[in-house]
């Protein structure tokens, strides 16, 4: 059972760094191609915008940081995905 949690516990961890990684891109992209004309720039939106969906909704609801020239959303999102990661692993 302690190796399924391991392995479980790697993968997690794992899927959580691609996600930071696919994230920075996306933001580096999008002083590039802020339209999202590349493939590549319209696929990382894809994969990433999935998992800051919730946060944004939650923004909006309550009107946070409405305004604000930076994608609070995003870095909430990322910062909180880090947090999680760092959890994961101390356990």
């Amino acid at each position: 059972m302690d190796i399924a949690i391991y392995v479980l516990k790697v993968f997690v961890i794992c899927l959580l760094d691609v996600l930071h990684l696919a994230m920075l891109v996306r933001a580096l992209l999008s002083w590039i191609d802020p339209m999202q004309e590349w493939r590549i720039s319209s696929f990382l939106f894809m994969v990433t915008e999935p998992v800051i969906l919730p946060i944004r909704r939650l923004f909006e609801r309550k009107r946070w940081f409405e305004g604000m020239p930076i994608d609070m959303p995003f870095m909430i999102t990322f910062l909180l995905l880090f947090v999680l990661g760092s959890i994961i692993q101390i356990l």
